[in-house]
Parts: structure tokens; C-alpha cells; sequence
């Protein structure tokens, strides 16, 4: 047989240990051989020895379209390449196009395709006026899961179900065996303390966080877990800022149910006293970030085994809509499509953690969450060779030094990293290195669930 397109050496990491000084053969564009030792001829090979040698990140949870004319499958799909991330799983939540039937999950794909520098998946969603009419051709067209709110964000674009079209929405989830994720906030309890602060008057970093009590995010997460054990749907709660949460989770599961959870990469670098309260509204987001207690709880959480993934929640609003003086002006959501893999990469050395955890929490579990692990998630042979390199690096995040993002604000400007990423593959393809995006637009795939395998 003729010599591999590609052999990439390096330490690979895998689900469960690091091969010192092994390699990656690629062919077509595919994983064709993971090994130790000697590595095979190939037409080309990369040497990356001392680095690391990681699965392709798949960001679960990327906000592309949620202000018109701001960022775009251009921009995100940019940074993703820049940082590391080969797949990107983008929200139906778009800016006057709520992502609700067939053919707009379609029409935005092709939008995507034509734009976007890495493969991404698509969320789709329900109007609350039409409940599960829309999903079964949803599903068909490609929708890699579906996404509901308990709170009104907005009731168009960003709309509240109530529980009991939840209650149907999930069950005709349910035939399809994909995921409903669920932004998890109690809309009554919201409602009546955001009254409550703006009516004291206070401002400060703190309404944010008051405006939205604990009790606000546990009793949704408990609303969808109950849920997805009545029908039968996978259950997927799309952040968690709380450690109860995580520990519910886990309930639901020891009783057998299918329930998963996520940390968005600021609940386990950023908290309430050491960085809401220096940034203000670059740091709002829903759920609000919480104390350091609670962070440090959450990366406990990781290390039990209890995070499923890990993701961004990426939204690159214009500044204007974050640098108001009232903090509960400001609109919610930061970027972190760059910074991703590094940022949870040291948060792991800081915490004597192994990078397996990357291989995981950012690629396997993923894929598998996704119904994707046909294409994506691992070094397994026949699947597409999507690599990210990690290396050691110390130096400080600066948003605006690379060009790669819309925006040249970051919650993380300034922080202090270990690792920076140096070269990202998509379907054994350069596509990045050491900053500097490689990938044109339109390079990107949409990565569909293979529906037989799950209907089968």
C-alpha cells in the first residue's frame, strides 16, 4: 500500500492515557493509524515532539448569528480554527430567524457551508405556537439536537416553552434518541427578583447575580430532568453555574436516565469576587457566574466525572452592548472560541489534572452527546483526522493581538495561560498555525447524526 498522506508526531493524547513520542497516520483525510515508536513513511510528516497531540475540539454551544451584521460563520468559524476547534455546534437562536423548521435548518446550512472555515452541527428549535410540529422534518433535514428556554430571553427571537409543550417537544424527541437541551432558568423566579433590584436601584456587578438566585437555575434543571424522565428524551442541560446542579445530574443518572450536563468554560475560570467585579458587563452571562466556592466545586464536579462536556457559549456582542454602567443593561454572553482549548487546558495544570480530560471533555463526549461520532471525537481509525497541537507556553491572552476575532474584547484579556495552541487540522488539512488562520470560507462541512445508526 502506498505511503500515508500525512503522519503527525507528537504525544497523543487519548480518552484515558498519552502516548509518549507516538504518531497519527492520515490517508483521505482520515484517521488511518494511531501508534507508538517508529513512526510509518508518509508523503508528509509534521514533527510537533514535546507537544501535544489532541481530537479535533467540538465546541458544543456557539452563538454565530445572535446580533445581525456583527459576527457570522466567517468570524466565529475564524476563531475556531485559530484555537483549535474543527467543529462547531451553532444555536438556532438567530438574530430575526429563529431556527424552527426544515428548510430554515436547511437554508442556514447552506448559508454555513458557504461561509464557515471549519464543519459545523446545527440546533434546531420550536415556536411555542407550533410545540413538535416542526421536529420529526427538523431531524430529517440534519439537526444534530434541539434547543428550548425555560426563560423568555426574548419572545421571538429567543422565546420561553412552558412545561407542558416541553412535556411534548421532548416526546417526539424521544423517537429520534437525539438530545433537548435546555437554557435553565426558572422564568417566574427571574421575573419577580429582576423587578425586585431594578426597584432598589442598585447597579452594580452584583444585580446580575441577585436578579438571578440559585433557586432560579435549580429548579429549571429539575423541570428538565423530570421531563426527560417521563418521556424518555435524552435531557441535556446546556450550562450549569452551580454545583447542584452537577450533582443532580448524577442522580438522574445513577436512576438510569439520560441526563447530561455542561460547564461553559467561564464557570471554571471566572468568578463573581475576583472577576465580575473588576469587569462588569464583559463578564455577564446566563447563568450568572458565580462565587469562587462554587467554581472550585464545579472543577471537583469535572474531575468526579460529572461534567459531560465543556463549551463557550460563544456570542461576540458588539462593545456597546456590553460597557453599560447599570450592569443589568448589558446584554448576556461572552466570546471564547480562541481561548478554549488552552484556557481548559490550564485550568487542568493548575489543578494537576491530565490533559485526557481535553481529549474528553472537548471531543468524545461531544461527538457522542451530538450523534456525531461516526465522523468526529477521537484518534479512531476511519474517522476524520481532526487534530489540534497543544504546546507549553506561558504568556498572557490578548483578544485583539491576533486578528482572528470580530471583536477585540474578552472576559479572558490579559489572563495568564499555559498552553497555546499551535497548529489545528481539519480532515487532516493545515488550517492554522500559530495564530494565523489558514482556512478559507466555505472549507467547513455540516456534520450530520447518522440517522440509521440511531434509528436502528
Amino acid at each position: 500500500m502506498p505511503d500515508p498522506d500525512l503522519v503527525v508526531t507528537g504525544n497523543i493524547v487519548l480518552d484515558d492515557r498519552i502516548l509518549i513520542d507516538g504518531f497519527i497516520a492520515i490517508r483521505n483525510g482520515l484517521i488511518e493509524q494511531v501508534g507508538e515508536g517508529s513512526a510509518p513513511m508518509a508523503k508528509t510528516t509534521e514533527n510537533y515532539s514535546g507537544g501535544y497531540v489532541l481530537p479535533g475540539a467540538i465546541d458544543g454551544q456557539v452563538h454565530s448569528l445572535s446580533q445581525h451584521g456583527q459576527e457570522g460563520f466567517e468570524w466565529s468559524s475564524r476563531s475556531a480554527a485559530a484555537g483549535g476547534v474543527t467543529t462547531i455546534v451553532d444555536m438556532p437562536y438567530d438574530d430575526g430567524h429563529l431556527i424552527c423548521t426544515g428548510e430554515r435548518l436547511r437554508a442556514k446550512a447552506e448559508r454555513a457551508s458557504e461561509r464557515s472555515r471549519v464543519d459545523f452541527a446545527l440546533y434546531g428549535t420550536v415556536r411555542p405556537k407550533d410545540g413538535p410540529m416542526f421536529i420529526e422534518e427538523m431531524v430529517n433535514a440534519g439537526a444534530a439536537a434541539f434547543k428550548f428556554s425555560t426563560f423568555a430571553t426574548d419572545e421571538v427571537r429567543f422565546p420561553r416553552i412552558p412545561p407542558q409543550t416541553l412535556y411534548e417537544c421532548f416526546s417526539e424527541i424521544a423517537r429520534f434518541d437525539l438530545i433537548a437541551g435546555v437554557h435553565n432558568e426558572n422564568d417566574e423566579v427571574i421575573r419577580f427578583y429582576l423587578d425586585d433590584v431594578r426597584n432598589s436601584g442598585q447597579t452594580d456587578y452584583l444585580s446580575h447575580g441577585l436578579s438571578r438566585p440559585a433557586i432560579s437555575e435549580l429548579l429549571a434543571t429539575a423541570e428538565v430532568y423530570e421531563i426527560g424522565a417521563a418521556t424518555g428524551c435524552p435531557a441535556h442541560i446546556v450550562h450549569c453555574s452551580l454545583p447542584r446542579g452537577y450533582e443532580m445530574a448524577a442522580s438522574y443518572r445513577k436512576q438510569e436516565y439520560s441526563a447530561t450536563i455542561e460547564a461553559c468554560i467561564h464557570y471554571l475560570m471566572l468568578c463573581e469576587e475576583e472577576d465580575v467585579c473588576r469587569l462588569g458587563g464583559i463578564a455577564k452571562v446566563n447563568p450568572p457566574i458565580r462565587s469562587k466556592s462554587d467554581r472550585e466545586n464545579i472543577w471537583r464536579h469535572l474531575e468526579a466525572g460529572n461534567v459531560t462536556i465543556v463549551s463557550t457559549d460563544h456570542v461576540s456582542w458588539s462593545l456597546d452592548r456590553k460597557n453599560q454602567n447599570n450592569m443589568l443593561d448589558n446584554a448576556s454572553g461572552v466570546p471564547g472560541l480562541e481561548v478554549l482549548v488552552p484556557l481548559l487546558a490550564t485550568g487542568l495544570k493548575e489543578r494537576d489534572l491530565s490533559l485526557t480530560w481535553v481529549a474528553r471533555l472537548l471531543a468524545s463526549n461531544p461527538a457522542k452527546l451530538f450523534r456525531i461520532d461516526h465522523r468526529k471525537g477521537s484518534f479512531q481509525p476511519g474517522l476524520d483526522a481532526d487534530i489540534t497541537i497543544l504546546v507549553e507556553d506561558r504568556h498572557e491572552y490578548n483578544p485583539s493581538a491576533s486578528g482572528n476575532n470580530v471583536v477585540d474584547w474578552s472576559p479572558y484579556s490579559g489572563r495568564e495561560l499555559e498552553y497555546r495552541t499551535e497548529a489545528t487540522y481539519l480532515r487532516g488539512k493545515l488550517v492554522g498555525r500559530q495564530g494565523v488562520v489558514l482556512a478559507e470560507p466555505g472549507e467547513g462541512q455540516w456534520i450530520k447524526p447518522d440517522l440509521n445508526r440511531i434509528q436502528a
